[in-house]
């Protein structure tokens, strides 16, 4: 863990490399594209790099299923080229966080390909390997060890003939999870951990870290069906946090280092287990998911018509239950959830409420985490055919909802649904392929570039670019931001989301609508907002009248006390 908390105040950009950069044409982004772009990076007033996973991988979950944990993607480059990204960032004053994916690895990993040849291989404990069970009828049909079903492809268990057994993956087929209850295990992750922090590498990102443990004797989940999702049975259990424990006490209590656990699934309350500041924390922060669940019915593939309520309520537990006790980890888009714009915000009054959004995230107490693109505004893709996607969870997504839509149904879900809107090329400019690849991009390029790109953003001095760059800034300046407290004004207003910060007499007033339409805002009785300074806005012209205004689309105004 960090010993100093450096992690507190920075701000963090989130790069997915395959979309990054090209810099040697051949469609992909890369390590040298990202090296060309670090002083890109370092204007934006961000203090560090969180790369997806950079190793070597088939690319069945683009990344996610890796196949070597100490080396680089040919892909993406080599060791010689991520050490000068590396340096130079360094040189930036930009820290560097690595990917790191324990819960399961690739099937071409060399442990599972050892894993495979003989139950009695001792690579075999590796992983969840189990026999089958009989059933139907007169239990002739070989069935699965559980009915547990998987995030990506139904059931969560294949079966190897030549072992007779079956192994289990809670994602996609060739994502085999690893068995983290065996020490053994844990004792290759501390070597991976070692390797990286020993080449000056700064932290990690912890992929669904709260996976890492299922439960003793991989039980039926709801017993009576011949399929249900096992999460209650390896999510967050005690051995998890015993696990971190671990690895803090053997690696990262040596380092100086920062490392935030991605938590699907998980409430504030369970957090604090994890981060609440004192000897039991085992993570600095955790990136959740509760937020992002305002139009989603149970699951990110199940949309629904947003609720800003919902989303409000969300943000809030996490402030107050977090405050004091532990850290936020602040983000609105990644490398899995559609565009923010198209989902939360507008694409007609895309800069509005582009800008809108930033501030209502970036505004809040944590460590703001900014996804690729997102800074200049880019929105989902919308492509026209379902084979032009590539991803593994859209193609479940489709075989799921193919149960009960018509095809242009589905087609529109999936184009609103899908976390490859957010893997599109980054749009650098208005030339061809966006200036992502001299060579033919690996994936579509939105249509919209030539309107939405980095080049046209720097020469626009109101751009959502430059005003993520002044809003950062901000942040970095005004310590109401970073340390103050937090308090939501007219929390079930259906149109606002107002809150409040408060650090030693200092008070920020932010003021975020979420709609269209013209409506009229009124501030707090106890709050006068003609003797406080407005501080930021997404509009030129900002007039009060009667402690209030009458907000336009989108509109976000912050005003400060002093």
């Amino acid at each position: 863990m960090a010993f100093t908390p450096w992690y507190k105040e920075m701000a963090v950009y989130h790069i997915w490399p395959r979309s990054f950069c090209d810099g040697n044409g051949d469609g992909i982004g890369d390590l040298w594209g990202v090296l060309s772009k670090l002083d890109y990076i370092k204007s934006l007033n961000v203090d560090a790099i969180w790369f997806s996973p950079l190793y070597p991988s088939p690319n069945a979950d683009y990344g996610y299923d890796i196949s070597d944990y100490t080396d680089i993607n040919p892909e993406y480059g080599n060791m010689e080229v991520f050490r000068q990204v590396l340096d130079g960032a360094h040189e930036r004053g930009l820290r560097v966080f690595m990917d790191l994916v324990i819960n399961h690895s690739s099937d071409e990993h060399p442990w599972f390909k050892e894993s495979r040849k003989s139950r009695d291989n001792p690579y075999h404990n590796y992983y969840y390997w189990r026999p089958g069970r009989r059933g139907g009828i007169k239990g002739r049909k070989l069935l699965p060890p559980n009915n547990w079903t998987s995030l990506f492809e139904g059931g969560a268990w294949e079966y190897d003939s030549n072992l007779d057994e079956f192994y289990l993956h809670l994602f996609a087929k060739k994502q085999p999870d690893l068995n983290l209850d065996n020490p053994a295990v844990r004792e290759e992750v501390k070597n991976i951990l070692r390797f990286w922090l020993d080449m000056g590498v700064d932290g990690f990102r912890e992929d669904v870290i709260t996976f890492i443990s299922k439960a003793p004797g991989l039980p039926d989940a709801y017993p009576k069906l011949p399929a249900a999702n096992g999460l209650k049975y390896y999510s967050n259990l005690p051995a998890v946090h015993d696990y971190l424990k671990e690895f803090k006490r053997d690696v990262f209590s040596r380092y100086d280092c920062f490392v935030v656990g991605e938590s699907p699934m998980t409430s504030a309350d369970t957090a604090l287990r994890y981060v609440s500041e004192g000897p039991d924390q085992v993570l600095d922060e955790m990136i959740a998911f509760s937020h992002m669940e305002a139009d989603c019915l149970f699951t990110e593939m199940l949309p629904r018509p947003f609720d800003l309520v919902r989303m409000k309520r969300a943000f809030t537990d996490w402030q107050l239950k977090l405050e004091g006790r532990g850290w936020n980890a602040l983000y609105i888009e990644n490398h899995d959830h559609p565009r923010i714009i198209s989902r939360y915000g507008s694409e007609k009054y895309r800069v509005e409420s582009g800008k809108m959004l930033a501030a209502m995230y970036i505004l809040q107490r944590g460590t703001p985490f900014i996804y690729q693109g997102q800074e200049i505004g880019m929105t989902n893709i919308a492509l026209p055919e379902l084979g032009m996607y590539k991803d593994v969870a859209t193609f479940n997504l489709a075989r799921i909802a193919s149960r009960f839509l018509p095809q242009g149904k589905l087609l529109k879900l999936i184009q609103k649904a899908t976390r490859e809107n957010a893997r599109t090329p980054v749009q650098w400019n208005d030339g061809p392929n966006a200036g992502f690849s001299t060579g033919r991009p690996w994936f579509s390029v939105n249509s919209n570039y030539r309107e939405i790109n980095v080049a046209a953003a720097e020469a626009d001095p109101d751009s959502i670019l430059n005003f993520y760059r002044r809003l950062l800034a901000f942040r970095r300046d005004n310590p109401v931001v970073l340390y103050g407290s937090y308090r939501e004004h007219f929390p079930k207003d259906k149109n606002f989301y107002v809150y409040e910060r408060n650090y030693r007499g200092r008070r920020l007033l932010v003021i975020c609508s979420f709609t269209s339409e013209q409506l009229r805002f009124n501030a707090p009785d106890e709050i006068d907002l003609t003797k406080w300074e407005m501080v930021l806005s997404n509009y030129s012209i900002c007039f009060t009248i009667g402690n209030g205004f009458t907000c336009r689309p989108y509109e976000m105004r912050v005003y400060s006390n002093e």
